[in-house]
């Protein structure tokens, strides 16, 4: 049985499946010799067969949607088959290709097979840095009834705030709460902190702001507002037991707000892809311990043209009255200025942020060859195709009423689906220190 995902969404972002059978496909795609398929071949549908019968959430469907009239490309199909089924907690999903309905178009089929019991265990992050060293995250979830999903994972990630956290977090996710419009969610994390020598001295003698755990709870529930937009609200309840023995523990009730936007700019000789979110964090009037507002965004842009593809990502925020260590900005790790040292940039992270990256890749085979596939019926997108970087970064972390300096590294590094690798350099006077980053993260 298959069920098709229609080239456009359905009032309110709902897909349709119908039926059809999988015995009337298309002849083969046949591509020249010294033709690349991306610079050649327009996405006419994406399509789901197979016995499972996946209710994408919202964060698929955007992803679905914005490849379908843009020109086809075997990594990005790869990648979107693996999230699929890390996602919907599948046993496989087989991208293939087959004739559209003209002769520069293709129709993509993902091929999903449901595990007899549908039980999954992911590693969504497992990243090396050579000046922070590893970050992990392993989950085990399972889905009851297509739509409630129940996981739990172990985490130790000393990579995306001023300190290393790790504990557990479990979770709950209702994909179809009202219809494909509403989804809700529940989220609880027992985490310990460990923090750097260089974070203990800024922070002064008596460890005012230092915590060495924390408790959260947080539910939410995600509105699908249009086709490209969604916005998710809820709650989050934090319990910091303190490192200085007089202070005892600490309350942080947040309101949290976040809206995405994402999108395929219609029209374009090139495909063009753009992404928006916007976040809102505040504790004012919750009756914790701390007050403060925090407001981040963040926009990227890309183009594709034949086996290259440029991007833009940039990001601002700010920070008003008192927050505690983990909302603060931080640069100089995996994603933001990489190449320099965030505990010498500011062991303590800043209130105020301005970043933006520039990247360029170019897609290749895993033998270092340009990419290129003959397809025949049902073929596959080969999943050896990855991509050669170069990036630059530019940025600025700074506290309200301090000096702002700008910094700047640049980069070359490969990427193959979700693994990376990548070799930073920071843009310094007097000596060289590249930095070395591996692994994975989605």
């Amino acid at each position: 049985m298959r069920f098709v995902l229609l080239g456009s969404l359905v009032v309110g972002g709902a897909f349709l499946f119908p039926q059809a059978s999988m015995g009337n496909q298309q002849s083969s795609v046949h591509l020249g010799a010294e033709d690349n398929v991306n610079s050649r071949y327009t996405v006419e549908s994406i399509e789901v067969a197979g016995e499972a019968q996946p209710v994408l959430p919202q964060s698929l469907r955007e992803r679905v949607a914005s490849l379908i009239g843009a020109r086809f490309d075997p990594a990005q199909f790869d990648e979107l088959a693996q999230e699929i089924r890390k996602q919907l907690h599948l046993r496989s999903v087989e991208p293939h290709i087959v004739r559209g309905t003209a002769p520069d178009r293709v129709r993509v089929l993902l091929v999903a097979e449901r595990r007899s019991v549908e039980f999954d265990v992911s590693v969504p992050k497992f990243l090396y840095h050579s000046s922070q060293g590893w970050s992990a995250q392993v989950q085990a979830s399972t889905t009851i009834a297509r739509t409630n999903v129940v996981h739990v994972g172990l985490v130790s990630d000393g990579d995306e705030l001023t300190e290393r956290f790790s504990g557990v977090n479990a979770g709950y996710e209702n994909l179809g709460t009202v219809g494909n419009f509403v989804q809700t969610a529940f989220l609880v994390e027992d985490l310990h902190e460990e923090w750097k020598a260089a974070t203990v001295a800024a922070d002064g003698p008596h460890q005012a702001d230092l915590y060495r755990a924390r408790r959260n709870l947080q539910p939410e529930a995600i509105f699908v507002v249009a086709k490209p937009l969604t916005l998710t609200v809820g709650l989050s309840f934090e319990e910091m037991d303190m490192e200085n023995p007089a202070t005892s523990s600490r309350n942080a009730n947040a309101i949290v707000a976040v809206l995405r936007y994402s999108d395929q700019l219609e029209g374009a000789a090139d495909p063009q892809q753009i992404n928006f979110n916007y976040t809102l964090r505040t504790a004012n009037g919750l009756g914790g311990d701390y007050h403060y507002t925090r407001h981040s965004a963040g926009a990227h842009y890309s183009v594709q043209f034949g086996r290259s593809t440029l991007s833009d990502e940039a990001l601002a925020g700010e920070i008003s009255g008192f927050a505690p260590l983990y909302e603060r900005f931080v640069v100089g790790n995996s994603t933001l200025l990489r190449g320099w040292n965030r505990y010498e940039i500011d062991p303590l992270g800043g209130n105020r942020i301005l970043h933006n990256s520039v990247d360029y890749s170019f897609r290749v085979r895993g033998d270092g060859s340009a990419s290129r596939l003959d397809a025949k019926p049902d073929s596959k997108p080969d999943s050896k195709q990855g991509s050669v970087e170069v990036f630059y970064d530019a940025g600025v972390l700074w506290n309200q009423g301090q000096p702002a300096p700008l910094r700047n590294s640049m980069g070359i590094g490969y990427r193959q689906s979700v693994f990376s690798l990548a070799l930073a350099f920071p843009f310094r006077e007097g000596r060289v220190e590249p930095v070395f980053m591996i692994g994975m993260n989605y």
